[in-house]
């Protein structure tokens, strides 16, 4: 039973994240993140919470491993959309593609933990994003850098896939001891983004 509403996109994303940057750690990460509960999607908080503390001691690898988490995520979301939705996204004015990307990039926030909200404010070109709950920005004392990197790489990820290219920058982080997490995304204007696979 899922009780605390970890999504297995978020538990899949970090999994293959550290496999790909720290393959010779994975081995101790699967006694948070096991098959079982991959696969069940009953892994909890709390073993969420040891595997991010653990990855913050692994130095620059967090910010690596988060940042590949999040273009995991955005893609793996993408790829379970029917093709319908893709398609009609896809087809969408500009105006129109960034509003639905948007809408589901907040999505993909409350997907990957239940407790989590993305309020958007857009305004010229740039969205707001007030990030509610970060699982990745529970911390006892402040850290020096912003732990939010999951989700920025993940809305421009997201964006990227259908050909807005976006920047995301962390403006604020509770981790960092702010009293919130904020992220600005400055969108682009539709045109194909180089890095970007066709959805």
């Amino acid at each position: 039973m899922r009780e605390v509403g970890i999504g297995r996109v978020l538990v899949a994303s970090l999994h293959q994240g550290i496999a790909d940057i720290l393959p010779t750690r994975l081995g101790f990460y699967e006694n948070w993140l096991n098959a079982e509960g991959l696969r069940e999607g009953t892994i909890g908080l709390a073993p969420l919470y040891a595997v991010l503390s653990f990855l913050r001691r692994e130095g620059d690898a967090y910010r690596i491993i988060t940042t590949r988490a999040g273009e995991y995520a955005a893609e793996w979301t993408v790829q379970s959309m029917h093709s319908t939705h893709r398609a009609i996204i896809k087809a969408a004015p500009v105006w129109l593609r960034r509003w639905m990307l948007l809408r589901l990039a907040s999505r993909l926030v409350r997907n990957s933990y239940k407790g989590s909200r993305a309020i958007l404010h857009v305004r010229r070109g740039t969205a707001s994003i007030d990030l509610r709950a970060s699982v990745f920005c529970q911390v006892r004392e402040p850290v020096p850098l912003p732990l939010c990197g999951f989700y920025a790489a993940a809305f421009t990820r997201l964006l990227g896939l259908f050909d807005i290219g976006a920047r995301t920058d962390v403006v604020a982080c509770r981790g960092t001891g702010e009293p919130k997490c904020v992220l600005k995304v400055a969108l682009g204007n539709g045109q194909p983004v180089e890095r970007a696979e066709a959805p």
